[in-house]
């Protein structure tokens, strides 16, 4: 059963409940605070629950418990029967235990035992069962082969170990004695992923804890190693996180629950694991779609010209152009009646819609179902080629393009294809990154999105320095890197990204266009009028200290405003357009050997150089 704990969730006790069962989760645990904000009664929590197809899989958490000196000890007992009480009532048979954070607690295994003993020999009189869990900060059992250990020698069958991943993989157990508990004995299991941090455990569970797939701890192994017990019951997540309580409710609803799909596919042969829908194989972008209106539309032609663009069609039947260079399609769409034009009405003129190239077309779709990815079907004309889309980053769309027909079928079906010789492009080859922003509250989100729905692997997070706050980024690519999106939040409202997200409601900011050879492409676009991102001279005497480059190299860069960076793997030159009408703007990379990162030590460069620019 997949579960989740309400205090996962922003909102109240009722709207949380509804959201876990829209999403489709078959349990959930009640948080203690959420029942006790809740206007109503326990029973009808329960009665809520049952409308709603829900189990309450666990009441939780019964703090401060085992090892209590007297009268601690005896109240701690008291305390239990009235919160059994309340669980007949809730209509949940499930107390979850957490190991003792009181300086008054005694370090004594065996006295802990004891306590656990009793209280699940009064929990078993009632029909209830005990779980026991090592906090990562308990006071004196914060490992989870402690709290076996005690669970062993307290022996009762009303008494079993829970299993959190953030305790276990926070501290960096071994997994070989989790492998070895009987199933029979593991009574619970929670699981939370959380960003590698330097900080104290408990700081570090309270705020960081997230989905699954959108952190660094080794989950894998920990779900192979829970493989290997056989343990049937629910994987529930915990997780504390700032961000999921200022989120909208049904979303991150339905991220738990794709987190949950993801983790469990990767313990093989648990009898719980399903079979994971294969990602397909991808091939690049095929097409960039912006909408716009009859204003913005010699501008932004005359940009795309000078960037060696040609209008090359225009659509049968809607009032839709298609230019091209190299393998780079750009649609441009001026349609009032349609998905384009309501998106135009929420960010002006923008980055609509992307189209993905894959190779296997119904392996796609499947896996984006089966990841509760959003299904987009707009209306098809007479004779035109019907692509299914997903929605995607603030309400655009990403379509999925069968590859085997994409190449020679798409445009000629769906446009009038002008009949024109000239090929006076300036070397760009094909789209190299698609760079969105995103609400500061969302970078997990739709890393998660783009791991599960599509496949794809995420990168290492960097924070980049504004001149006006910080910036956060983190990448996700396809399996064979021939699509990369980088992922950009800012908290700080004057950032660039701040300032497109205030304005313009977030979305596509930046594309990168890979080029032949980028001075010669540099100089064609000069020479057509469009100008550069302008760089400091600053920039290149330290490039020459840092990197073995040629004088004559160094001065063209110069000249033409290009940044370089450098690893193991090979070198990567980069320019920028200025923006566009305060929108989005362009980038022109060069790759040399194996480099495929994005030049973020020179992140801090351009966007100063932006900055300057306002």
């Amino acid at each position: 059963m997949r579960a989740i704990a309400t205090v996962c969730l922003s909102g109240d006790l009722r709207s949380k409940l509804e959201a876990v069962a829209r999403a489709g989760y078959g349990g959930v645990e009640i948080f203690e605070n959420d029942l006790l904000t809740f206007d109503g009664s326990p029973s009808d929590i329960r009665g809520l629950c049952e409308s709603l197809g829900l189990a309450i899989v666990a009441f939780q958490p019964f703090r401060d418990f085992e090892s209590m000196p007297e009268p601690q000890r005896q109240r701690n007992f008291e305390r239990a029967e009235r919160k059994f009480d309340l669980m007949e009532e809730l209509g949940t048979d499930f107390l979850l235990v957490c190991s003792n954070v009181s300086p008054q607690s005694v370090d004594d295994l065996d006295r802990a035992a004891e306590d656990l003993h009793e209280l699940a020999a009064r929990a078993a009189r009632r029909g209830l069962r005990i779980g026991f869990e090592a906090l990562a900060w308990g006071r004196h059992i914060s490992d989870y082969r402690v709290a076996w250990y005690v669970v062993k020698r307290a022996d009762h069958p009303a008494l079993g170990v829970v299993l959190d991943s953030f305790h276990i993989l926070s501290r960096g157990h071994e997994l070989e004695t989790m492998a070895e508990i009987p199933a029979e004995k593991i009574a619970f299991v929670q699981i939370a992923d959380a960003p590698l941090l330097d900080m104290d455990v408990l700081q570090w569970s309270r705020h960081f804890r997230c989905f699954p797939g959108q952190g660094r701890l080794p989950l894998a192994a920990f779900m192979q190693a829970l493989a290997r017990t056989g343990y049937e019951g629910p994987l529930s997540l915990e997780i504390f996180n700032d961000a999921f309580r200022a989120a909208p409710t049904e979303a991150t609803a339905i991220d738990g629950l794709r987190s949950l799909v993801w983790i469990e596919e990767l313990a093989e042969g648990a009898s719980w694991s399903e079979t994971e829908p294969p990602a397909a194989g991808y091939d690049g972008v095929h097409f960039i779609e912006f909408t716009l209106d009859e204003e913005s539309a010699a501008p932004l032609g005359e940009f795309f010209s000078a960037l060696g663009f040609r209008h090359i069609g225009r659509h049968r039947s809607k009032n839709v152009e298609l230019w091209h260079q190299g393998d780079i399609h750009l649609v441009l769409n001026f349609e009032t009646d349609s998905f384009a034009h309501t998106f135009r009405l929420l960010h002006g003129t923008s980055v609509c819609a992307v189209g993905f190239r894959v190779n296997e077309l119904d392996a796609a779709t499947t896996r984006a179902e089966h990841y509760k990815g959003q299904l987009f079907h707009g209306p098809v004309g007479e004779g035109e080629m019907e692509i299914p889309a997903l929605r995607g980053i603030e309400g655009s769309l990403v379509y999925l393009v069968d590859d085997a027909r994409a190449r020679e079928m798409q445009w000629k079906t769906d446009f009038q294809l002008f009949e024109d010789g000239q090929d006076d492009d300036a070397g760009l080859i094909n789209i190299d990154h698609i760079s969105y922003v995103l609400p500061p509250t969302q970078l997990l989100s739709w890393l998660l999105f783009y791991r599960t729905v599509f496949g794809f692997d995420a990168g290492t997070e960097h924070e980049i320095a504004d001149p006006h706050g910080m910036v956060v980024s983190q990448t996700v690519t396809s399996p064979d890197n021939s699509i990369r999106i980088p992922l950009t939040v800012s908290s700080a409202r004057e950032t660039l990204p701040g300032r497109f997200f205030s304005e313009h409601q977030g979305g596509v900011q930046q594309i990168a266009f890979a080029c032949r050879d980028i001075f010669d492409t540099i100089d064609a676009m000069c020479a057509r009028g469009l100008p550069v991102l302008r760089i400091p001279a600053n920039y290149y005497d330290d490039l020459a200290a840092r990197f073995d480059l040629d004088d004559d190299v160094l001065e063209a860069m110069r000249q033409r405003n290009i940044l370089f960076d450098r690893n193991d793997d090979g070198d990567f030159f980069h320019a920028y357009t200025e923006t566009f009408m305060g929108r989005f703007f362009f980038e022109i990379v060069e790759r040399r050997g194996g480099y495929s990162q994005f030049g973020a030590a020179n992140a801090p460069i351009r966007l100063a150089a932006q900055a300057a620019q306002r």
